[in-house]
């Protein structure tokens, strides 16, 4: 412990695992936040101090708990990354009001509590960055996205909003949006079985942008980066 301090909200396997893989090679203490409380599988003994967490992003005060220990276990949130969301897919007859209200509460409510309660502290040190994964569904809605893409695009404005009043305090807010399909043992088993290698977007690949975006100068933040693989039809 006493290096930076990076906190994964939404950790898990495909992105969550690059996230953090990525950022613990870079040097940063790790705190993993999920519904699971996974931990980094293989994680080889070192300096750097990787510690897992149970809450629920779509619940304030579980998220809230989970941001709180990871500081008294690891100190000040230097990076936060916000990967939290529910995909939950259906035309308007497929999905319910329950599932609408999910998706909310965890892509975007979970990112307002998220800054609420780091935005602040940041401000006091003048320094910090908040990371959004993001998706193309934040830019328009499909039949099957019902509930996902209005969930991602409040995600997407408010990260806007919060870009505009955080960074003149030293904060850099940066929403990715993901274009394509991440490769995971999931998506190629049931998303897209049969597709070539070059269909995916590598997790590792997002992963090393998101730390690019971290380490960027203020001079030149990006607040908007969209990734997508050489063959997405955009």
């Amino acid at each position: 412990m006493g290096g930076k301090v990076c906190a994964i909200v939404g950790f898990g396997p495909g992105l969550g695992t690059a996230y953090a893989e990525t950022f613990k090679q870079a040097g940063y203490d790790l705190g993993l936040l999920s519904r699971s409380g996974a931990d980094l599988e293989g994680a080889e003994p070192s300096d750097i101090s990787v510690c897992a967490y149970r809450c629920d992003a779509g619940d304030p005060e579980s998220l809230r708990g989970g941001l709180s220990l990871v500081q008294d276990d690891l100190g000040p949130i230097d990076v936060v990354i916000y990967n939290a969301d529910l995909a939950q897919f259906g035309a308007l007859d497929e999905v319910s009001e329950l599932q609408f209200e999910q998706s909310w509460r965890v892509s975007a409510l979970g990112l307002f509590v998220t800054a609420k309660l780091l935005g602040s502290q940041m401000s006091e040190r003048g320094s910090g960055v908040i990371i959004v994964s993001g998706a193309t569904a934040a830019l328009r809605g499909n039949v099957w996205t019902t509930t996902f893409a209005p969930a991602k695009s409040a995600q997407r404005t408010l990260a806007n909003a919060l870009a505009k009043q955080l960074g003149p305090k030293g904060i850099h807010v940066a929403y990715l949006i993901i274009d394509g399909v991440i490769d995971t043992e999931d998506t190629r088993a049931n998303f897209a079985p049969s597709e070539p290698d070059e269909f995916f977007i590598k997790p590792a690949r997002i992963a090393e942008t998101a730390l690019m975006l971290a380490h960027q100068d203020k001079s030149a933040w990006t607040f908007e980066l969209d990734i997508r693989p050489f063959g997405e039809k955009w």
